[in-house]
């Protein structure tokens, strides 16, 4: 099944395979996660002018980068442009110089469809106890989901940041759109239920167009999730595009080492670098001795959930928005380092510091 127009034209302007190739070559594998300071429960109360922490910043990014770590996933959100564009991209240059002198290069997110839809500037809700990133929200939220010709006014957004950092050599890409198709199933009701695929596959063609328009050195991603048996990307019209329209692939994996096996094989097949954005399922058998060294090999780019565990609380399962987990597990869930910077398991750190070379 071939993409409608418009989508195949946004697909046709990504970088060619030899483009991402000498990219790719020309750079260390990419080890990291995905980065959310302990003290913010979500996108908002990280970056806010009264609650973004640069110490908080600094000293966790201090404690990854100790266990070799040269990226990090991090999250923006449309509605800190809305509130002081200027304030925004003031601090995610701050954010920026402070990852450089840990040697991190970030890859900045755009768009995110996971979690709360309906995202609020201000003070931020305190954790529910229990709960996996119980207030993690979604960039649009749903009144501009519902309202998909609202989405045209997001387009300053998307320029403004990624035009004022096109040249920027301390990022190491966009990730235009965080699981546009997401229903985020645990959340009752379903925000749009199974229209969403619907609604937003003609968005996030649009987003990619938008940046392509301010013509970035950095290449462009968004990740597919979904995967039959053995592998193979579920051909969803939403991520034939995400694949077409990547420069570099990437992909998130939440499944046990043969089946992770497969999606590698899989996606390999395409002839491109890929990124793995999101892994790491202690309890459901997705592990970092499994994972890790795979991607090692593969010279794939490796982004596990989770950095300090803290006020997202996703050391606790996604079952937990159905019921709450009120003790810490004995197995975490995602996230590496205990908040005073220790490790949850020490043979996971050893494994970090090998494979980067810092043992």
């Amino acid at each position: 099944m071939h993409l409608p127009p418009y989508h195949q034209s946004v697909a046709d302007k990504r970088w060619s395979a030899e483009q991402s190739w000498e990219w790719h070559n020309a750079r260390p594998w990419l080890v990291g996660c995905n980065f959310q300071p302990s003290n913010a429960v979500n996108q908002l109360e990280m970056w806010q002018p009264e609650t973004f922490d640069e110490a908080a910043i600094d000293r966790e990014l201090g404690w990854l980068a100790g266990l070799g770590m040269n990226t990090m996933r991090v999250f923006l959100h449309d509605l800190l442009w809305t509130q002081d564009a200027q304030g925004f991209l003031s601090r995610i240059d701050r954010f920026l110089e402070i990852s450089a002198r840990h040697g991190i290069s970030p890859l900045l997110v755009l768009f995110d469809s996971c979690w709360h839809p309906f995202p609020r500037l201000g003070k931020q809700r305190e954790p529910e106890p229990g709960v996996h990133n119980s207030f993690w929200v979604q960039s649009p939220g749903r009144e501009i989901l519902a309202r998909p010709g609202a989405f045209e006014t997001l387009e300053g957004y998307v320029t403004g940041v990624v035009g004022h950092f096109q040249d920027d050599q301390r990022i190491i890409g966009w990730d235009v759109w965080n699981e546009p198709d997401n229903e985020s199933p645990w959340y009752i009701p379903r925000e749009l239920g199974d229209a969403k695929p619907e609604i937003v596959f003609p968005l996030i063609a649009r987003a990619f167009d938008w940046v392509r328009s301010v013509h970035p050195i950095q290449p462009l991603t968004s990740g597919v999730w979904r995967f039959d048996a053995g592998g193979a990307c579920r051909e969803h019209p939403i991520a034939r595009f995400m694949l077409e329209a990547s420069d570099i692939l990437s992909f998130h994996i939440y499944l046990p080492p043969g089946q992770t096996v497969d999606v590698v094989g899989y996606l390999r097949s395409y002839d491109r670098p890929l990124w793995c954005t999101e892994y790491l399922a202690r309890t459901i058998g997705n592990t970092l001795e499994d994972t890790l060294p795979l991607f090692h090999r593969h010279k794939i780019g490796a982004f596990n959930w989770g950095g300090v565990t803290g006020r997202t609380q996703t050391l606790f399962p996604w079952e937990s928005w159905r019921e709450p987990i009120l003790s810490d597990p004995d197995l975490w869930f995602h996230d590496l380092l205990r908040p005073d910077g220790t490790p949850f398991r020490e043979s996971e750190a050893v494994l970090f510091r090998t494979l980067t070379g810092r043992s």
